[in-house]
């Protein structure tokens, strides 16, 4: 693959994003996108016909449940249920993990392996 700089002119050679530098930025986004910490998201990458597949395991915050059944409008606090979260971050994730690494993602699956109880979320 050759590089163009600014000034047209062609530079041989090619560049590689190493597995690591891909798994610690999608343990980034992934955290930042599922509010927990990046130190608790599990990355793993496998070849999906010449794309990369994502598959992350993490825990996700929710309310206390005794919080929920005194007011059940947290859970939209949350940005809805676990499920709603994971869905929607599957798009999210993918779009900012290929915007900041260049690469062609197939998928993202998201694996919620806990819960972690949080006192935020709004009523809205």
């Amino acid at each position: 693959m050759n590089a163009e700089p600014a000034d047209g002119q062609v530079l041989a050679g090619h560049t590689r994003v190493s597995t690591q530098a891909l798994t610690t930025t999608a343990q980034g986004v992934a955290a930042e996108v599922l509010g927990v910490s990046p130190a608790l998201v599990r990355a793993v990458w496998r070849d999906d016909n010449g794309s990369l597949a994502l598959a992350l395991s993490l825990p996700i915050g929710i309310p206390s449940l005794n919080r929920v059944l005194a007011d059940p409008r947290l859970v939209a606090g949350f940005n809805g249920t676990v499920r709603d979260r994971a869905l929607a971050a599957k798009g999210e994730i993918l779009d900012r993990i290929a915007r900041i690494s260049g690469s062609v993602l197939s998928r993202v699956d998201i694996r919620i392996t806990g819960v972690r109880i949080e006192a935020g979320g709004r009523v809205r």
